[in-house]
């Protein structure tokens, strides 16, 4: 496929949006909308027996959702995976982790999207002050056993795609 033009039709502090003519093998044409957003992390904070998950309104579905805590560093920018996941985990819920271990990589939307997360699992870990940025203030956080995390799935109170890809990353590395 060959990109014949490029243009930019949106952009605030977290993504832009590009609209890309393009050629294909058979010579037709066409377009992509794609949703540039910079490398993100996902942290599954991890004591051993729970999971530290987050709960914050999800504007674009309009619920509520819990999930791993995830981002992207502010303005666009593109961070070391391991330091944007640290910078996150203590973001978000005050937790620093002793040791960050890189289970694997996602992408977010391929149709849609160029994003790219990095999955870490987070242990040995020590409590300390939230620093969330004003997006967050209504954010909650707690702790939840394994198997309270799995009933959550099972009865769609946890429905995060990129949470539930991050942990069936972590049962497949620590089963």
């Amino acid at each position: 496929m060959e990109t014949i033009s490029s243009r930019q039709v949106y952009a605030n502090a977290w993504m832009t949006v590009r609209e890309d003519a393009i050629r294909r093998p058979d010579g037709s044409s066409g377009i992509f909308g794609v949703v540039d957003k910079p490398t993100a992390a996902v942290v599954i904070p991890f004591d051993g027996e729970r999971l530290h998950l987050v709960e914050q309104f999800r504007y674009p579905v309009g619920h509520r959702r819990w999930e791993f805590p995830m981002g992207t560093a502010p303005d666009r920018a593109e961070l070391d995976p391991a330091e944007l996941a640290a910078r996150e985990l203590a973001e978000e819920t005050g937790l620093v982790a002793g040791k960050l271990e890189l289970l694997g990589q996602l992408d977010i939307a391929p149709g849609m999207s160029s994003q790219r997360e990095h999955v870490f699992l987070a242990t040995e870990l020590s409590a300390g002050p939230t620093r969330r940025e004003h997006t967050e203030q209504d954010m909650r956080t707690a702790w939840f056993t394994v198997a309270e995390f799995e009933d959550m799935i099972r009865d769609g109170r946890l429905v995060d795609a990129q949470t539930l890809a991050a942990y069936l990353l972590m049962r497949l590395r620590h089963p």
